[in-house]
């Protein structure tokens, strides 16, 4: 056995989840010491859609994703969705084969430390055979325990070296969750009390806390929200208002605006979440609890900020009011509200006039009918650009790992890759795409690798032959500018589906849906490409919003 063999032996002892990558000289041996272990591994097309697939999968499993590529060329390729994944605090190792020190007229040279700290990933190494397993832990306890990104670079000197003789057992001690100060709860649990209209919002940070958020909300009279990465997390509880922000149907936006008091749960209370502020109200207070000091009112000013972890946060401040024997808050939850959540909270209760026209259709239309075809247990991964919220909150999804959102990096094209990885991490569901004609255009080559997987992957492509975001944008100015960069020669992405050999459909009005259902009904075997001709929404209605900070 040699390093890079014992390197991938380890990670498969440590409970790594599932491998991706492009293969070249410099990581062959440990993609297949991977493989060999038992690591499920999948060949990507480009090192790009493997990042992501491999971010995508941990976001939705829980389990650490691996990426693997070549020294030099096969990491920069991967750089967009390393970039995602370290943003979006994503447990993952990439590992990343390296020019040996001494080869620095190499082809594959470069400063793989300064790239990996560049893209605000952490960057690790194996340093020799001796210490190769130490190193290996320590990258994976760095992902697991501080939810990090890891880079961890293999020059090619050490990992040929012949391994050492080891009986070294291998274990991780989880980090015990951090609880936030006595006197932090006690300030909260006074601004609960003093609260008549609360309203928690959470993040992805607040995800492994949903019965405690709920519990807490239950005594205080809480309506309950998320950001939109963590869309599903509480789907259970009836005064539930979805997705906080510029996603925000009309009545959430009221009701969240109307608030006296937000308790951000692991949530960066950024513009995309409180629409730059404006769903807090005038006189309201904000509190923010989050692992890490510095986040805390990083995005807005808070009254209260809170280092702890989500679920300890709300246990420790629950039991206080319970302990001080707090009675009950009726607070925003009330029998007229809850009416008003059950009949309007929805995009789907939210009338519209239809846009729909002989030859488009409008993506509220496409998007509503699809959500009533397309089986509950399901999991939704959405592209950026104009079309995004569509599928965001017109699909309904079953939980919190039924919706993958990569949007921290607010790339275009890393759709098609979340939703590979999100569909290996949940076998048992649907997998759903939506994206844009030009994300798609950009992701294509892994459709590829969507049909040698034979995933049933419902691809849906708002077609607008557009980058669609700049059109709106730009075209409204006074002086309307050249829009010929951002607007493209029609595209049958159907046609391309076949290509590939998925199927494929080109749907203009809600009667030719008729073949998803047929579709459906095949027991089918690899991906349907809805080459969906959308009519144009002058912008959408998160869109405006979202410029602002640009």
């Amino acid at each position: 056995m040699n390093v890079a063999e014992l390197v991938g032996k380890t990670l498969a002892e440590l409970g790594v989840g599932h491998a991706f990558g492009v293969v070249g000289s410099g990581n062959f041996t440990i993609t297949n010491a991977l493989i060999e272990h038992g690591v499920p591994y999948t060949a990507a097309r480009h090192e790009g859609g493997a990042a992501t697939m491999a971010d995508a999968y941990s976001r939705t499993s829980g389990e650490v994703g691996v990426v693997s590529v070549h020294q030099g060329c096969g990491l920069t390729n991967a750089a967009t969705g390393i970039g995602e994944a370290a943003k979006s605090r994503t447990p993952m190792i990439v590992l990343a084969a390296e020019a040996a020190p001494s080869a620095v007229y190499s082809n594959f040279a470069m400063d793989q430390d300064s790239f990996a700290a560049s893209v605000y990933a952490v960057s690790e190494r194996i340093h020799s055979a001796q210490s190769a397993v130490a190193d290996t832990v320590r990258a994976y306890r760095t992902a697991v325990n501080d939810r990090r990104t890891v880079v961890l670079n293999l020059p090619l000197n050490v990992q040929a070296l012949p391994a050492p003789e080891t009986t070294e057992q291998i274990e991780i001690v989880p980090r015990e969750p951090i609880r936030p100060s006595r006197d932090a709860a006690r300030a909260l649990a006074v601004l609960l009390e003093n609260a008549q209209r609360p309203v928690f919002v959470a993040g992805r940070g607040g995800r492994n806390a949903k019965q405690e958020i709920l519990a807490l909300a239950s005594h205080t009279g809480a309506l309950v929200a998320t950001s939109a990465v963590a869309k599903g997390l509480f789907n259970e509880d009836e005064f539930n208002l979805g997705i906080s922000g510029g996603f925000s149907s009309p009545l959430a936006a009221e009701l969240i605006s109307g608030a006296d008091l937000i308790v951000g749960f692991g949530c960066a209370l950024n513009m995309w979440t409180m629409r730059h502020g404006h769903l807090i109200g005038r006189g309201a207070k904000v509190v923010q609890v989050d692992l890490d000091e510095p986040a805390l009112g990083a995005n807005r000013p808070v009254d209260l900020g809170i280092v702890g972890d989500s679920a300890e946060c709300a246990k420790d401040v629950l039991e206080l009011l319970l302990a001080q024997k707090t009675a009950p808050h009726r607070g925003y939850r009330t029998e007229d509200v809850k009416e008003r959540i059950g009949s309007q909270a929805r995009w789907q209760q939210v009338g519209y006039a239809d846009l729909s026209t002989g030859s488009s259709i409008d993506p509220r239309t496409l998007t509503k009918a699809l959500d009533e075809i397309l089986p509950a247990e399901r999991v939704v991964s959405v592209d950026s650009g104009n079309f995004m919220g569509y599928p965001s909150q017109f699909l309904d999804v079953p939980d919190e790992h039924g919706f993958c959102f990569t949007q921290a990096f607010q790339s275009i094209g890393l759709g098609l890759y979340t939703a590979i990885g999100a569909a290996l991490a949940q076998p048992e569901r649907l997998p759903v795409l939506g994206t844009g004609d030009g994300g798609f255009h950009m992701a294509i080559s892994e459709l590829d690798t969507a049909v040698r997987l034979k995933l049933p992957l419902v691809c849906i492509v708002y077609n607008d032959a557009a980058y669609g975001a700049e059109v709106h944008h730009f075209g409204e100015a006074e002086e309307a500018p050249d829009m010929g960069s951002v607007v493209f020669p029609e595209t049958d992405f159907a046609a391309i589906g076949r290509g590939f050999g998925a199927q494929g459909i080109t749907v203009r009005s809600v009667s030719d849906l008729q073949a998803v259902q047929t579709w459906l009904d095949s027991d089918p075997q690899g991906p349907l490409v809805i080459d969906a001709k959308i009519a144009s929404d002058g912008g959408a209605w998160w869109l405006a919003e979202a410029f602002k900070g640009h």
